[in-house]
């Protein structure tokens, strides 16, 4: 019969990180521990910066969600919760106008938790709040461990019948649509072996990770128009989409579809689209098939020819 091994709780958080802005932010803002976050509350997120400012104070750390345009603030306490750091989370999600609010600590209080489910119930639906709290664990001699458990999270069920009410007309239809495209991601296990669902918004977009905050996928649609399509979106990188530009013909390929390629400032989209009237909802399903199939040839193609 295999030996196992033993698994033990270091309690000590500070044995491995002294310090919380020297040591445990430091490690945190890295991209296979901030990668270790985003599996946690299911959020790819790029770090835009540490210690980041917000009037006399700073947040840990500053972030974004990749692929979309909400803003993340993360507070780190290797220590029990208290009102002073709850506080502060209220502050710095107000100053940099974050849509997400992590809050990562050794212990969380009964009524810390309890403080942070009701602010999810009833300061909106456009902010998600988390409350994680970190441990170490180790078998025998083996390195320390690192994991994150999440004592509270937005209830997204409740938040998306609450949206729902106050939408109408064409943000009501995006909505809808997008909220069909998170359920038929999650009908379709191969697509979620490639990426992790986004909280379906009100926008004609909806942005997937490919592990770089470089770029990333973005799948739109064009209801007036009546077309879907699909993009590598690069920003601030010429040279990356030049690159893609080599490999033109065997881009083309992958697709099985002809490319267009667009620059607009310091923009780049490498498109691809396809004639599908949304308006008729007996479309959505063939929409949903050529989405999750255009995303993991792009993916990809992200793997073979970019950085």
């Amino acid at each position: 019969m295999n030996k196992l091994g033993k698994m033990i709780k270091i309690d000590d958080l500070r044995s491995v990180w002294p310090h919380e802005a020297l040591d445990f932010t430091k490690w945190l803002s890295e991209d296979e521990n901030i990668s270790l976050l985003s599996d946690t509350i299911g959020i790819d997120l790029e770090v835009k910066e540490i210690e980041s400012s917000v009037g006399s104070f700073n947040v840990d750390i500053y972030a974004k969600e990749v692929g979309s345009e909400r803003y993340v603030v993360i507070e780190n306490q290797l220590e029990t919760t208290n009102h002073d750091h709850l506080g502060k989370l209220i502050t710095y999600a107000s100053g940099k106008g974050a849509e997400v609010v992590v809050w990562i600590v050794k212990r969380a209080r009964d009524e810390h938790r309890q403080a942070i489910e009701w602010l999810n119930q009833k300061i909106g639906d456009k902010i998600d709040f988390f409350l994680l709290e970190i441990e170490l664990w180790q078998i025998g001699n083996s390195e320390k461990a690192p994991r994150f458990n999440i004592v509270e999270k937005p209830n997204y069920w409740s938040k998306t019948m609450k949206l729902k009410e106050e939408l109408s007309g064409s943000k009501l239809f995006k909505f809808d649509f997008w909220t069909g495209f998170n359920d038929a991601m999650n009908d379709n296990k191969d697509f979620l072996s490639h990426f992790r669902l986004r909280k379906a918004l009100a926008e004609d977009w909806y942005g997937l990770s490919i592990g770089s905050s470089v770029y990333h996928i973005e799948l739109k649609v064009k209801t007036k128009e009546q077309y879907i399509a699909a993009e590598i979106y690069i920003k601030n990188n010429r040279e990356l989409f030049e690159k893609f530009r080599e490999h033109s013909d065997e881009i083309s390929k992958m697709l099985n579809s002809e490319v267009e390629w667009l620059e607009t400032d310091t923009r780049y989209r490498i498109i691809i689209t396809n004639n599908i009237n949304l308006c008729e909802r007996d479309n959505w399903q063939s929409a949903y098939e050529w989405f999750l199939e255009k995303a993991i040839v792009y993916k990809n193609i992200a793997a073979k020819f970019g950085e």
